[in-house]
Protein backbone atom coordinates (compact mmCIF):
# COMPACT_ATOMS: atom_id res chain seq x y z
CA UNK A 1 0.00 0.00 0.00
CA UNK A 2 1.31 3.44 -0.89
CA UNK A 3 1.48 6.49 1.32
CA UNK A 4 -1.88 7.61 2.65
CA UNK A 5 -2.99 11.16 3.23
CA UNK A 6 -3.10 11.65 6.99
CA UNK A 7 -6.09 13.93 6.67
CA UNK A 8 -8.03 11.32 4.73
CA UNK A 9 -6.82 8.47 6.87
CA UNK A 10 -7.52 9.91 10.28
CA UNK A 11 -10.42 12.28 9.80
CA UNK A 12 -13.96 11.21 10.46
CA UNK A 13 -15.36 12.82 7.32
CA UNK A 14 -16.75 11.07 4.31
CA UNK A 15 -18.72 7.91 3.91
CA UNK A 16 -16.21 5.88 1.96
CA UNK A 17 -15.19 2.40 2.94
CA UNK A 18 -12.11 1.03 4.54
CA UNK A 19 -9.47 -1.25 3.16
CA UNK A 20 -8.76 -3.92 5.73
CA UNK A 21 -5.30 -5.34 5.49
CA UNK A 22 -5.71 -9.06 6.26
CA UNK A 23 -2.63 -9.07 8.48
CA UNK A 24 -4.15 -6.22 10.45
CA UNK A 25 -7.11 -8.35 11.30
CA UNK A 26 -5.79 -11.87 11.83
CA UNK A 27 -2.73 -10.67 13.73
CA UNK A 28 0.78 -11.99 13.77
CA UNK A 29 1.78 -13.86 16.90
CA UNK A 30 5.44 -13.58 15.94
CA UNK A 31 5.15 -9.82 16.48
CA UNK A 32 3.92 -10.25 20.05
CA UNK A 33 6.26 -9.85 23.02
CA UNK A 34 6.98 -12.87 25.18
CA UNK A 35 5.12 -12.90 28.47
CA UNK A 36 7.65 -13.24 31.29
CA UNK A 37 5.89 -12.62 34.62
CA UNK A 38 7.87 -10.76 37.26
CA UNK A 39 6.88 -10.75 40.92
CA UNK A 40 8.59 -8.28 43.22
CA UNK A 41 5.99 -8.80 45.95
CA UNK A 42 3.98 -12.01 46.39
CA UNK A 43 0.20 -11.42 46.27
CA UNK A 44 -2.08 -12.87 48.91
CA UNK A 45 -4.49 -13.90 46.17
CA UNK A 46 -2.63 -14.88 42.99
CA UNK A 47 -4.06 -14.40 39.52
CA UNK A 48 -6.04 -17.35 38.15
CA UNK A 49 -6.17 -17.64 34.36
CA UNK A 50 -5.83 -13.89 33.99
CA UNK A 51 -7.93 -12.79 36.94
CA UNK A 52 -6.84 -9.85 39.09
CA UNK A 53 -4.31 -10.61 41.81
CA UNK A 54 -4.94 -9.21 45.30
CA UNK A 55 -2.94 -7.85 48.22
CA UNK A 56 -4.52 -7.80 51.68
CA UNK A 57 -1.73 -5.63 53.04
CA UNK A 58 0.64 -3.06 51.61
CA UNK A 59 4.30 -4.16 51.82
CA UNK A 60 6.31 -2.79 54.74
CA UNK A 61 9.05 -1.88 52.27
CA UNK A 62 8.67 -1.01 48.62
CA UNK A 63 11.09 -2.76 46.27
CA UNK A 64 13.49 -0.45 44.43
CA UNK A 65 13.62 -1.84 40.89
CA UNK A 66 15.92 0.69 39.22
CA UNK A 67 19.29 1.38 40.84
CA UNK A 68 19.72 4.41 38.60
CA UNK A 69 17.61 6.31 36.06
CA UNK A 70 17.26 4.25 32.86
CA UNK A 71 17.00 7.28 30.55
CA UNK A 72 19.80 9.12 28.78
CA UNK A 73 18.65 12.70 29.29
CA UNK A 74 16.47 13.16 26.22
CA UNK A 75 13.48 15.51 26.07
CA UNK A 76 10.13 14.45 24.57
CA UNK A 77 6.56 15.68 24.37
CA UNK A 78 3.69 13.51 25.58
CA UNK A 79 -0.04 13.78 24.79
CA UNK A 80 -2.57 12.27 27.21
CA UNK A 81 -6.21 12.76 28.22
CA UNK A 82 -7.37 13.80 31.68
CA UNK A 83 -10.78 13.72 33.29
CA UNK A 84 -10.01 16.30 35.91
CA UNK A 85 -8.20 19.57 36.53
CA UNK A 86 -5.14 19.89 34.31
CA UNK A 87 -2.05 20.42 36.51
CA UNK A 88 0.72 22.94 35.76
CA UNK A 89 3.63 21.51 33.79
CA UNK A 90 6.14 24.15 34.90
CA UNK A 91 7.40 24.08 38.48
CA UNK A 92 5.51 20.86 39.17
CA UNK A 93 7.44 18.84 41.77
CA UNK A 94 5.60 15.66 40.80
CA UNK A 95 6.58 15.85 37.13
CA UNK A 96 10.10 16.90 38.08
CA UNK A 97 10.53 13.97 40.48
CA UNK A 98 9.25 11.32 38.06
CA UNK A 99 11.27 12.69 35.15
CA UNK A 100 14.41 12.78 37.30
CA UNK A 101 13.87 9.17 38.40
CA UNK A 102 13.40 8.09 34.79
CA UNK A 103 16.32 10.16 33.52
CA UNK A 104 14.15 11.48 30.69
CA UNK A 105 12.30 14.77 30.39
CA UNK A 106 8.69 14.11 29.45
CA UNK A 107 6.69 17.29 28.87
CA UNK A 108 2.96 16.70 28.98
CA UNK A 109 0.37 18.07 26.60
CA UNK A 110 -2.78 17.20 28.54
CA UNK A 111 -6.25 17.57 27.01
CA UNK A 112 -9.77 17.27 28.38
CA UNK A 113 -10.73 13.61 28.20
CA UNK A 114 -14.32 14.46 27.25
CA UNK A 115 -13.20 16.06 23.98
CA UNK A 116 -9.99 14.07 23.51
CA UNK A 117 -11.22 12.26 20.41
CA UNK A 118 -11.72 15.52 18.56
CA UNK A 119 -8.30 16.73 19.65
CA UNK A 120 -6.69 13.49 18.45
CA UNK A 121 -8.32 13.67 15.04
CA UNK A 122 -7.07 17.22 14.54
CA UNK A 123 -3.55 16.46 15.74
CA UNK A 124 -3.12 13.25 13.77
CA UNK A 125 -4.21 15.03 10.59
CA UNK A 126 -1.15 17.30 10.90
CA UNK A 127 2.09 15.33 11.46
CA UNK A 128 4.02 18.35 12.73
CA UNK A 129 1.57 18.63 15.65
CA UNK A 130 1.93 15.02 16.80
CA UNK A 131 3.70 14.63 20.15
CA UNK A 132 6.56 12.17 20.56
CA UNK A 133 4.40 9.88 22.68
CA UNK A 134 0.61 9.80 22.22
CA UNK A 135 -2.07 7.98 24.22
CA UNK A 136 -5.14 6.78 22.30
CA UNK A 137 -8.03 5.32 24.34
CA UNK A 138 -9.79 2.39 22.68
CA UNK A 139 -12.96 4.46 22.31
CA UNK A 140 -11.09 7.35 20.66
CA UNK A 141 -9.33 5.44 17.86
CA UNK A 142 -9.84 7.69 14.82
CA UNK A 143 -11.53 6.33 11.69
CA UNK A 144 -9.05 4.68 9.31
CA UNK A 145 -6.33 4.73 11.93
CA UNK A 146 -5.16 1.32 10.73
CA UNK A 147 -4.30 2.83 7.37
CA UNK A 148 -2.41 5.77 8.86
CA UNK A 149 -0.59 4.26 11.82
CA UNK A 150 2.54 3.35 9.85
CA UNK A 151 2.87 6.85 8.42
CA UNK A 152 2.97 8.45 11.88
CA UNK A 153 4.10 5.98 14.53
CA UNK A 154 7.03 3.64 15.08
CA UNK A 155 6.70 -0.07 14.45
CA UNK A 156 7.79 -1.50 17.80
CA UNK A 157 7.99 -5.07 16.54
CA UNK A 158 11.78 -4.95 16.01
CA UNK A 159 12.20 -3.65 19.57
CA UNK A 160 9.75 -5.82 21.53
CA UNK A 161 8.71 -8.94 19.58
CA UNK A 162 9.46 -12.30 21.13
CA UNK A 163 12.37 -12.32 23.54
CA UNK A 164 13.42 -8.77 22.62
CA UNK A 165 10.97 -7.46 25.18
CA UNK A 166 13.05 -9.12 27.89
CA UNK A 167 15.40 -6.15 27.72
CA UNK A 168 12.49 -4.39 29.44
CA UNK A 169 11.40 -6.77 32.25
CA UNK A 170 8.39 -4.76 33.39
CA UNK A 171 7.05 -4.58 29.83
CA UNK A 172 7.58 -8.34 29.53
CA UNK A 173 5.35 -8.69 32.60
CA UNK A 174 2.35 -7.32 30.68
CA UNK A 175 -0.06 -10.10 29.57
CA UNK A 176 -0.13 -11.10 25.91
CA UNK A 177 -3.79 -10.18 25.42
CA UNK A 178 -3.06 -6.56 26.29
CA UNK A 179 -0.36 -6.37 23.62
CA UNK A 180 -2.78 -7.74 21.01
CA UNK A 181 -4.92 -4.64 21.47
CA UNK A 182 -1.98 -2.50 20.30
CA UNK A 183 -1.31 -4.36 17.05
CA UNK A 184 -2.13 -3.03 13.60
CA UNK A 185 -1.38 -4.54 10.19
CA UNK A 186 0.30 -7.54 11.79
CA UNK A 187 2.79 -5.34 13.63
CA UNK A 188 3.09 -4.06 17.18
CA UNK A 189 2.73 -0.29 17.39
CA UNK A 190 1.42 0.46 20.87
CA UNK A 191 2.17 0.13 24.56
CA UNK A 192 -0.89 -1.07 26.52
CA UNK A 193 -2.71 -0.08 29.68
CA UNK A 194 -4.02 -3.51 30.79
CA UNK A 195 -7.59 -3.99 32.00
CA UNK A 196 -9.58 -6.55 33.99
CA UNK A 197 -10.42 -10.04 32.77
CA UNK A 198 -14.09 -9.46 33.67
CA UNK A 199 -15.51 -5.95 33.34
CA UNK A 200 -19.09 -6.27 34.58
CA UNK A 201 -20.99 -7.92 37.41
CA UNK A 202 -24.42 -8.01 39.01
CA UNK A 203 -24.39 -6.93 42.65
CA UNK A 204 -26.83 -7.47 45.51
CA UNK A 205 -27.14 -5.77 48.89
CA UNK A 206 -25.88 -8.54 51.15
CA UNK A 207 -26.63 -6.45 54.25
CA UNK A 208 -30.29 -6.03 53.33
CA UNK A 209 -31.25 -9.49 52.06
CA UNK A 210 -33.78 -11.25 54.29
CA UNK A 211 -32.20 -13.98 56.37
CA UNK A 212 -32.15 -17.31 54.57
CA UNK A 213 -32.44 -15.83 51.08
CA UNK A 214 -30.74 -18.14 48.60
CA UNK A 215 -28.87 -16.78 45.60
CA UNK A 216 -30.17 -17.76 42.16
CA UNK A 217 -28.53 -20.49 40.10
CA UNK A 218 -30.46 -20.13 36.82
CA UNK A 219 -32.54 -17.60 34.88
CA UNK A 220 -35.88 -18.61 36.40
CA UNK A 221 -34.48 -18.37 39.91
CA UNK A 222 -33.02 -14.97 39.07
CA UNK A 223 -36.52 -13.71 38.26
CA UNK A 224 -37.87 -15.19 41.48
CA UNK A 225 -34.95 -13.70 43.42
CA UNK A 226 -35.56 -10.08 42.42
CA UNK A 227 -39.35 -10.47 42.61
CA UNK A 228 -39.10 -11.76 46.17
CA UNK A 229 -37.19 -8.62 47.15
CA UNK A 230 -39.87 -6.27 45.81
CA UNK A 231 -42.29 -4.47 48.14
CA UNK A 232 -43.62 -1.40 46.36
CA UNK A 233 -45.64 -0.34 49.42
CA UNK A 234 -42.38 -0.16 51.36
CA UNK A 235 -40.69 1.70 48.47
CA UNK A 236 -38.34 -1.20 47.83
CA UNK A 237 -37.82 -2.88 44.48
CA UNK A 238 -35.84 -5.90 43.44
CA UNK A 239 -33.61 -4.30 40.86
CA UNK A 240 -32.43 -1.66 38.48
CA UNK A 241 -32.07 -2.64 34.83
CA UNK A 242 -30.36 -6.05 34.58
CA UNK A 243 -29.50 -6.26 30.87
CA UNK A 244 -25.89 -7.07 31.77
CA UNK A 245 -27.08 -10.03 33.84
CA UNK A 246 -29.34 -11.16 31.00
CA UNK A 247 -26.55 -11.14 28.42
CA UNK A 248 -24.19 -12.97 30.77
CA UNK A 249 -26.72 -15.64 31.77
CA UNK A 250 -27.59 -16.38 28.16
CA UNK A 251 -23.98 -16.06 26.90
CA UNK A 252 -24.81 -13.39 24.34
CA UNK A 253 -21.76 -12.78 22.17
CA UNK A 254 -20.39 -9.22 21.96
CA UNK A 255 -20.69 -9.10 18.16
CA UNK A 256 -20.10 -12.18 15.99
CA UNK A 257 -20.16 -15.93 16.36
CA UNK A 258 -20.22 -18.89 13.96
CA UNK A 259 -22.89 -21.52 13.40
CA UNK A 260 -22.18 -25.24 13.06
CA UNK A 261 -21.34 -24.79 9.38
CA UNK A 262 -18.86 -22.04 10.16
CA UNK A 263 -21.03 -19.21 8.85
CA UNK A 264 -20.81 -15.84 10.56
CA UNK A 265 -23.83 -14.97 12.70
CA UNK A 266 -24.27 -11.53 14.21
CA UNK A 267 -25.20 -11.09 17.85
CA UNK A 268 -28.69 -9.83 17.01
CA UNK A 269 -29.40 -12.94 14.93
CA UNK A 270 -28.62 -15.40 17.71
CA UNK A 271 -31.09 -17.34 19.81
CA UNK A 272 -29.14 -16.28 22.90
CA UNK A 273 -29.83 -12.61 22.17
CA UNK A 274 -33.51 -13.36 21.64
CA UNK A 275 -33.69 -15.35 24.88
CA UNK A 276 -32.00 -12.56 26.82
CA UNK A 277 -34.55 -10.06 25.49
CA UNK A 278 -37.41 -12.36 26.43
CA UNK A 279 -36.00 -12.72 29.96
CA UNK A 280 -35.49 -9.00 30.48
CA UNK A 281 -39.02 -8.24 29.25
CA UNK A 282 -40.37 -10.77 31.76
CA UNK A 283 -38.36 -9.08 34.50
CA UNK A 284 -39.83 -5.67 33.69
CA UNK A 285 -43.34 -7.08 33.40
CA UNK A 286 -43.04 -8.59 36.89
CA UNK A 287 -42.90 -5.15 38.48
CA UNK A 288 -39.58 -5.88 40.17
CA UNK A 289 -37.72 -3.06 38.39
CA UNK A 290 -37.73 0.33 40.11
CA UNK A 291 -40.12 2.77 38.35
CA UNK A 292 -37.32 5.28 37.78
CA UNK A 293 -35.25 2.58 36.07
CA UNK A 294 -38.26 1.79 33.90
CA UNK A 295 -38.52 5.48 33.03
CA UNK A 296 -34.74 5.72 32.50
CA UNK A 297 -34.50 8.56 34.99
CA UNK A 298 -32.68 9.22 38.23
CA UNK A 299 -29.44 7.68 39.47
CA UNK A 300 -29.27 3.89 39.58
CA UNK A 301 -26.27 3.90 41.91
CA UNK A 302 -28.11 6.12 44.39
CA UNK A 303 -31.15 3.83 44.30
CA UNK A 304 -28.99 0.81 45.02
CA UNK A 305 -26.88 2.42 47.72
CA UNK A 306 -29.90 3.87 49.51
CA UNK A 307 -31.63 0.48 49.54
CA UNK A 308 -34.47 1.39 47.20
CA UNK A 309 -33.31 -1.49 44.99
CA UNK A 310 -31.37 -4.54 46.15
CA UNK A 311 -29.88 -5.82 42.87
CA UNK A 312 -28.04 -3.87 40.20
CA UNK A 313 -25.60 -4.47 37.35
CA UNK A 314 -22.48 -2.34 37.00
CA UNK A 315 -18.81 -2.33 36.11
CA UNK A 316 -16.54 -4.07 38.60
CA UNK A 317 -14.82 -0.75 39.36
CA UNK A 318 -18.08 0.53 40.83
CA UNK A 319 -17.74 -1.91 43.72
CA UNK A 320 -14.96 -0.14 45.62
CA UNK A 321 -16.36 3.27 44.69
CA UNK A 322 -19.62 2.37 46.43
CA UNK A 323 -17.74 1.15 49.50
CA UNK A 324 -15.85 4.44 49.66
CA UNK A 325 -19.08 6.44 49.53
CA UNK A 326 -21.07 4.39 52.02
CA UNK A 327 -18.88 2.73 54.64
CA UNK A 328 -18.01 5.96 56.50
CA UNK A 329 -21.68 6.60 57.33
CA UNK A 330 -22.92 3.00 57.20
CA UNK A 331 -20.30 0.48 58.37
CA UNK A 332 -22.76 -2.35 57.73
CA UNK A 333 -23.04 -1.51 54.01
CA UNK A 334 -22.20 -4.57 51.96
CA UNK A 335 -22.60 -5.27 48.28
CA UNK A 336 -21.53 -8.55 46.77
CA UNK A 337 -21.47 -9.85 43.20
CA UNK A 338 -23.65 -12.74 42.19
CA UNK A 339 -21.64 -15.79 41.12
CA UNK A 340 -21.83 -16.37 37.38
CA UNK A 341 -25.17 -17.89 36.39
CA UNK A 342 -26.03 -19.93 33.31
CA UNK A 343 -29.63 -19.54 32.17
CA UNK A 344 -30.22 -23.30 32.29
CA UNK A 345 -28.33 -23.81 35.54
CA UNK A 346 -25.43 -25.51 33.79
CA UNK A 347 -21.91 -24.26 33.21
CA UNK A 348 -21.85 -20.50 32.61
CA UNK A 349 -19.96 -18.77 29.82
CA UNK A 350 -19.22 -15.08 29.50
CA UNK A 351 -16.85 -13.21 27.22
CA UNK A 352 -13.66 -11.31 27.83
CA UNK A 353 -13.74 -7.56 27.84
CA UNK A 354 -11.07 -5.48 26.15
CA UNK A 355 -7.66 -6.49 27.45
CA UNK A 356 -6.33 -2.93 27.16
CA UNK A 357 -8.38 0.20 27.68
CA UNK A 358 -5.74 2.41 26.08
CA UNK A 359 -2.58 2.12 24.00
CA UNK A 360 0.13 4.71 23.56
CA UNK A 361 2.25 5.20 20.45
CA UNK A 362 5.75 6.54 19.76
CA UNK A 363 6.09 8.98 16.89
CA UNK A 364 8.51 8.06 14.13
CA UNK A 365 11.88 9.73 14.59
CA UNK A 366 15.34 9.83 13.00
CA UNK A 367 16.98 10.61 16.36
CA UNK A 368 19.30 7.76 17.22
CA UNK A 369 18.43 6.02 20.47
CA UNK A 370 15.18 7.92 21.00
CA UNK A 371 12.87 4.91 20.72
CA UNK A 372 15.08 2.87 23.04
CA UNK A 373 15.04 5.69 25.59
CA UNK A 374 11.27 6.00 25.46
CA UNK A 375 10.91 2.24 25.87
CA UNK A 376 13.19 2.42 28.91
CA UNK A 377 10.88 5.11 30.28
CA UNK A 378 7.91 2.85 29.56
CA UNK A 379 9.64 0.00 31.39
CA UNK A 380 10.00 2.28 34.43
CA UNK A 381 6.34 3.36 34.24
CA UNK A 382 5.21 -0.27 34.02
CA UNK A 383 6.78 -1.10 37.40
CA UNK A 384 4.12 -3.09 39.27
CA UNK A 385 2.50 -2.69 42.65
CA UNK A 386 4.88 -3.11 45.55
CA UNK A 387 7.74 -1.17 43.98
CA UNK A 388 9.04 2.28 44.86
CA UNK A 389 8.65 3.22 41.20
CA UNK A 390 4.93 2.36 41.28
CA UNK A 391 4.45 4.56 44.34
CA UNK A 392 6.23 7.47 42.71
CA UNK A 393 4.37 7.24 39.40
CA UNK A 394 0.95 6.86 41.00
CA UNK A 395 1.21 9.10 44.07
CA UNK A 396 4.27 11.33 43.81
CA UNK A 397 6.91 11.91 46.47
CA UNK A 398 6.30 10.70 50.02
CA UNK A 399 5.91 13.52 52.58
CA UNK A 400 5.56 15.97 49.68
CA UNK A 401 2.54 14.64 47.80
CA UNK A 402 1.32 12.02 50.24
CA UNK A 403 1.78 10.46 53.64
CA UNK A 404 1.07 6.84 54.54
CA UNK A 405 -1.84 6.02 56.85
CA UNK A 406 -2.12 3.11 59.28
CA UNK A 407 -2.73 0.75 56.34
CA UNK A 408 0.31 2.14 54.50
CA UNK A 409 -2.04 3.64 51.95
CA UNK A 410 -1.21 7.09 50.54
CA UNK A 411 -3.11 10.11 51.83
CA UNK A 412 -2.79 13.05 49.45
CA UNK A 413 -1.38 16.35 50.66
CA UNK A 414 -2.71 19.75 49.67
CA UNK A 415 0.08 20.06 47.09
CA UNK A 416 -0.95 16.77 45.48
CA UNK A 417 -4.38 18.18 44.71
CA UNK A 418 -2.68 20.74 42.48
CA UNK A 419 0.18 18.74 41.01
CA UNK A 420 -0.65 15.02 40.95
CA UNK A 421 -3.19 13.97 38.35
CA UNK A 422 -3.36 10.79 36.24
CA UNK A 423 -0.79 11.39 33.52
CA UNK A 424 2.08 8.90 33.33
CA UNK A 425 -0.34 6.08 34.09
CA UNK A 426 -2.12 6.70 30.76
CA UNK A 427 1.08 5.86 28.83
CA UNK A 428 1.57 2.25 29.89
CA UNK A 429 0.73 0.20 32.95
CA UNK A 430 1.47 -3.02 34.82
CA UNK A 431 -1.10 -5.80 35.16
CA UNK A 432 -4.11 -4.87 37.27
CA UNK A 433 -4.02 -5.72 40.98
CA UNK A 434 -6.43 -5.09 43.83
CA UNK A 435 -4.79 -3.60 46.91
CA UNK A 436 -7.67 -1.58 48.31
CA UNK A 437 -6.99 -2.77 51.82
CA UNK A 438 -8.91 0.11 53.39
CA UNK A 439 -12.15 -1.82 52.81
CA UNK A 440 -12.23 -4.86 55.13
CA UNK A 441 -12.69 -8.09 53.21
CA UNK A 442 -12.95 -6.38 49.85
CA UNK A 443 -9.68 -7.61 48.33
CA UNK A 444 -10.50 -11.23 49.14
CA UNK A 445 -14.11 -10.93 47.98
CA UNK A 446 -13.15 -9.26 44.70
CA UNK A 447 -10.24 -11.48 43.75
CA UNK A 448 -11.87 -14.78 44.72
CA UNK A 449 -15.04 -13.85 42.81
CA UNK A 450 -13.04 -13.10 39.67
CA UNK A 451 -10.83 -16.17 40.12
CA UNK A 452 -13.97 -18.31 40.39
CA UNK A 453 -15.30 -16.69 37.20
CA UNK A 454 -12.06 -17.01 35.22
CA UNK A 455 -12.52 -20.62 34.02
CA UNK A 456 -15.84 -19.62 32.43
CA UNK A 457 -14.51 -16.62 30.50
CA UNK A 458 -14.22 -17.23 26.77
CA UNK A 459 -12.68 -15.28 23.90
CA UNK A 460 -15.24 -13.93 21.44
CA UNK A 461 -14.63 -14.24 17.73
CA UNK A 462 -12.13 -11.64 16.46
CA UNK A 463 -10.89 -11.08 20.02
CA UNK A 464 -7.82 -8.88 20.17
CA UNK A 465 -8.02 -7.91 16.49
CA UNK A 466 -7.99 -4.24 15.57
CA UNK A 467 -10.77 -3.94 13.02
CA UNK A 468 -11.87 -0.56 11.72
CA UNK A 469 -15.26 -1.01 10.12
CA UNK A 470 -16.17 0.96 6.99
CA UNK A 471 -17.83 4.23 7.90
CA UNK A 472 -21.11 3.41 6.14
CA UNK A 473 -21.79 0.66 8.69
CA UNK A 474 -21.17 2.80 11.76
CA UNK A 475 -24.84 3.32 12.63
CA UNK A 476 -26.15 -0.18 11.84
CA UNK A 477 -26.26 -1.23 15.47
CA UNK A 478 -27.90 1.87 16.93
CA UNK A 479 -31.52 0.78 16.33
CA UNK A 480 -30.92 -2.33 18.45
CA UNK A 481 -29.81 -0.32 21.48
CA UNK A 482 -33.14 1.48 21.38
CA UNK A 483 -35.05 -1.71 20.58
CA UNK A 484 -33.56 -3.52 23.60
CA UNK A 485 -34.98 -0.84 25.88
CA UNK A 486 -38.35 -0.88 24.14
CA UNK A 487 -38.74 -4.67 24.28
CA UNK A 488 -37.66 -4.75 27.92
CA UNK A 489 -40.32 -2.20 28.83
CA UNK A 490 -43.06 -3.85 26.78
CA UNK A 491 -43.28 -1.06 24.22
CA UNK A 492 -42.26 -3.45 21.46
CA UNK A 493 -42.21 -7.23 21.02
CA UNK A 494 -39.93 -9.92 19.67
CA UNK A 495 -41.80 -9.57 16.37
CA UNK A 496 -40.26 -6.12 16.15
CA UNK A 497 -36.87 -7.75 16.68
CA UNK A 498 -37.47 -9.97 13.63
CA UNK A 499 -38.30 -6.90 11.54
CA UNK A 500 -35.27 -5.03 12.84
CA UNK A 501 -32.95 -7.92 12.01
CA UNK A 502 -34.30 -8.07 8.47
CA UNK A 503 -33.80 -4.32 8.10
CA UNK A 504 -30.26 -4.71 9.42
CA UNK A 505 -29.52 -7.38 6.82
CA UNK A 506 -30.83 -5.36 3.89
CA UNK A 507 -29.33 -2.05 5.06
CA UNK A 508 -25.75 -3.24 5.08
CA UNK A 509 -25.64 -6.15 7.49
CA UNK A 510 -24.99 -8.71 4.76
CA UNK A 511 -22.17 -6.56 3.35
CA UNK A 512 -20.72 -6.20 6.84
CA UNK A 513 -20.93 -9.98 7.28
CA UNK A 514 -19.01 -10.46 4.03
CA UNK A 515 -16.44 -7.92 5.18
CA UNK A 516 -15.82 -9.87 8.40
CA UNK A 517 -15.91 -13.21 6.59
CA UNK A 518 -13.03 -12.14 4.35
CA UNK A 519 -11.11 -11.10 7.44
CA UNK A 520 -11.85 -14.48 9.03
CA UNK A 521 -10.72 -16.24 5.86
CA UNK A 522 -7.50 -14.23 5.81
CA UNK A 523 -8.38 -12.48 2.57
CA UNK A 524 -8.48 -8.80 1.71
CA UNK A 525 -11.73 -7.14 2.76
CA UNK A 526 -12.29 -4.19 0.47
CA UNK A 527 -15.46 -2.17 0.30
CA UNK A 528 -16.89 0.18 -2.25
CA UNK A 529 -15.60 3.71 -2.18
CA UNK A 530 -11.89 3.02 -1.88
Amino acid sequence: MGAISLTAACSGGGGGGNVADPDQQVGNDAALPNHVPVEYVEPDFPSVEGSTAGFETVPEEFVQVFDSPPGSGGSYTVMTPLWGTIPPTEGNEYFDAVNEAIGTDLTFQISDGNTYGDKLAAVLASPKDVADWVTIPSWNVPPRFGQAVDTIFTDLTPYLAGDKVEDYPNLANIPTDAWRACMWNGKLYGLPLPGELVNDATFYRADLLPEGTELPTNADEALEFVSSLTDADARQWGSNDLWILATQMFSVVPKWTQDEEGNLVHRVETQEYRDALEWISTLYASGAVHPDAVAESGDGKERFESGQVLVTSDGVGAWHEALGRNLPSNPEFSQQPLPLIAADGGEPKIFKGGAASMCSYLKKTDTEGAIEELLSAADFLASPFGTAEYQLVNYGVEDVHYTLDENRLPVATELAATEVQPSYIFLVGPPMVNAKVQYPGFVEDFTTWMADAAPYVDEPLFYGMQITEPAQYASLGQPFEDLEKDIARGRKSLDDLDAAVETWRTSGGEELRAYYQEILDGGSAETDGE
